[in-house]
């Protein structure tokens, strides 16, 4: 178990808290808001015990210097206006101006610093950085799991030079995400989706030995499908993933797990609104995979009906054109409906919810795509790995 905020002493501390606010912006405005609001039980925590409270966060990626595209001042104001406090936004140089970012700090219950990734020492894990940072409090709390797998200045470094804890967030995804993996209710039924084979290979190989089964769908399912000798078309193929994916589906067989895959397709000759577009169980040779069809969607959804525990990662076609959102819709509807623990991860899935209002009804949704991702390998994160075990 690691370290949280509730087994230190805040009172008269200076908190630095890594956050992430890597958010999409539009117009100048963030335009989803879900990462901060995700944040604030943690602020609300430290701002009401410590002397002051200082947020480091990343947005986009920059290219190590300053660019008014990636400024994180939009996500000082719209955090201000959900934490319904001012928001002090520090712009000067950690490097050259540290006096006069100390100073501001000083000033404000609540300061967010501008980009970390505007410093070419932030993804470097430079120590000279990190020793700049450390320099701002006395605590560090990171609370940031959707850059947990990244060892950066922000998340690794500093946490060597300062006593470091997790925030709510971070504690939250390691305890479910933990529970799925070592002690998860039977039957246990993975879902992934999602472009590539290569993303997800070790995500399956990592989960066969805990499944009860898993669940293929998106563009991934194609090699797969080539794998089991089947014709898909124009669809995405990973060549190079065939022979592996051959092996995972032995691999799963020989383990007892039942490995589904999608008995038809919907199907388009191109990937607009504008393609022919039909249901088939073989794809012909002009025709590319856009979606699960209708008996793919009832083998799947059955199969989840059994389940005690979901984890879902990656959507199951082209669900961004609503011609082909079908599947993943009723695929979100089905992990919505267990009667269990769901965990959604990764931010296409992610999107998806949100997309058919269906992020409440799941037990918890990872903030951190590529994070979960790993997680879910079963690969240590440098980001948990540097905060202190109780």
């Amino acid at each position: 178990m690691k370290r949280t905020i509730e087994d230190v002493d805040l009172k008269g501390k200076r908190v630095l808290v890594r956050v992430d606010f890597n958010t999409p912006i539009e117009n100048g405005q963030v335009s989803d808001d879900t990462r901060i609001k995700a944040a604030l039980p943690t602020l609300k925590y430290i701002t009401a015990r410590a002397k002051n409270c200082i947020l480091v966060s990343h947005l986009g990626r920059p290219k190590d210097a300053p660019d008014p595209k990636y400024s994180l001042k939009p996500v000082a104001e719209a955090l201000s206006e959900l934490i319904r406090m001012p928001v002090n936004f520090c712009t000067d140089s950690l490097v050259d101006k540290i006096d006069a970012v100390k100073r501001s700090c000083e000033k404000a219950r609540l300061t967010l610093l501008e980009n970390i990734r505007f410093y070419p020492g932030e993804t470097k894990n430079d120590p000279a950085l990190a020793d700049r940072l450390a320099e701002l409090g006395d605590v560090f709390v990171n609370d940031a799991f959707g850059a947990a797998h990244r060892a950066h200045a922000s998340t690794v470094g500093v946490a060597l030079k300062l006593p470091t804890v997790a925030g709510f967030l971070m504690k939250k995804e390691i305890e479910f995400l933990t529970k799925a993996l070592e002690n998860p209710e039977k039957p246990f039924v993975a879902v992934l989706g999602g472009a590539k084979v290569s993303d997800k290979i070790g995500v399956i190989q990592n989960l066969i030995p805990k499944v009860n089964s898993i669940i293929i769908g998106g563009g991934m399912a194609y090699t797969f499908m080539v794998a089991q000798g089947k014709k898909v078309g124009k669809s995405l193929l990973e060549a190079d993933k065939v022979g592996l994916s051959r092996k995972t589906l032995e691999e799963a067989k020989k383990k007892g797990v039942h490995v589904l895959l999608p008995v038809d397709n919907v199907v388009s000759s191109e990937l607009t609104d504008k393609g022919d577009v039909k249901v088939v169980t073989d794809i012909p040779d002009n025709y590319m995979g856009v979606d699960i069809g209708p008996k793919t969607v009832e083998l799947f959804v059955k199969e989840l009906a059994t389940a005690k525990t979901v984890v879902w990662n990656g959507p199951m076609g082209v669900f961004e054109v609503d011609r082909f959102a079908e599947g993943t819709h009723k695929i979100a509807q089905a992990v919505a409906s267990v009667k269990g623990t769901t965990i959604v991860g990764g931010g296409d899935s992610v999107s998806a919810l949100e997309k058919f209002n269906l992020a409440s009804k799941i037990t918890h949704v990872s903030t951190g795509g590529g994070a979960s991702l790993e997680f879910l390998e079963g690969k240590k994160l440098p980001g948990i790995e540097a905060i202190a075990d109780k």
